[in-house]
């Protein structure tokens, strides 16, 4: 069976999130990726007998998509931290679209860090829906609840309390998001929107 791989990001040091923090959220990842691999691996086994084991098969299933989307969440995640923070193009593809869905760059920001700070655990993505080709910005509980369908993640920014509190205490996450824009490497937001918005 075909594995899904960890990989690998060069994250620089970072304004506010310690290197510390950085190696334990690469380890959480570490994990989601195992996880994944694993319960693929216990789902082909048990549908031997399906119909024997259609309740923990069901339970399985389920928790593919709470491993997978772990997985690939916290790759944007880390891919936008990766090769140093970089500002955003002036006038770039990414900008315009911005600006024609929420009428300025700084409307949409502000909007997406008051997402960012809703209570709980989860993600803010901004999403691009090939459908209305339009950009999307949503909460996303946990990481599995609240993924809008169809459409490609441009921008995630991990809120689960891993990735900031022992950094910032729970009282520093606004702090934590205002750092994570500052630490951003526009150019790879810029790329995932050019891959998946034309």
């Amino acid at each position: 069976m075909k594995k899904f791989e960890e990989q690998k990001f060069n994250i620089p040091a970072l304004k506010g999130i310690s290197a510390k923090t950085t190696e334990e959220h690469l380890k959480l990842y570490a994990g989601y990726v195992k996880h994944a691999n694993l319960i693929l691996e216990k789902i082909d086994e048990m549908a031997k007998d399906a119909e024997k084991n259609a309740y923990a098969l069901g339970e399985l299933q389920r928790r593919f998509g709470f491993e997978f989307n772990g997985m690939v969440n916290h790759e944007y995640y880390f891919e936008s931290l990766a090769g140093g923070s970089t500002s955003l193009t002036k006038g770039s593809l990414l900008q315009k679209a911005v600006e024609e869905e929420w009428g300025s760059w700084d409307h949409w920001l502000n909007r997406f860090k008051s997402i960012a700070l809703t209570r709980g655990i989860g993600w803010a993505i901004l999403y691009y829906d090939p459908l209305t080709k339009r950009l999307l910005n949503a909460w996303v509980d946990e990481q599995h609840l609240g993924q809008l369908n169809g459409c490609k993640t441009i921008l995630a920014l991990d809120m689960w309390e891993h990735s900031y509190v022992a950094d910032y205490q729970p009282s520093g996450k606004k702090n934590y998001v205002e750092d994570f824009f500052t630490n951003l490497n526009w150019e790879v937001i810029e790329k995932n929107f050019s891959v998946h918005g034309q």
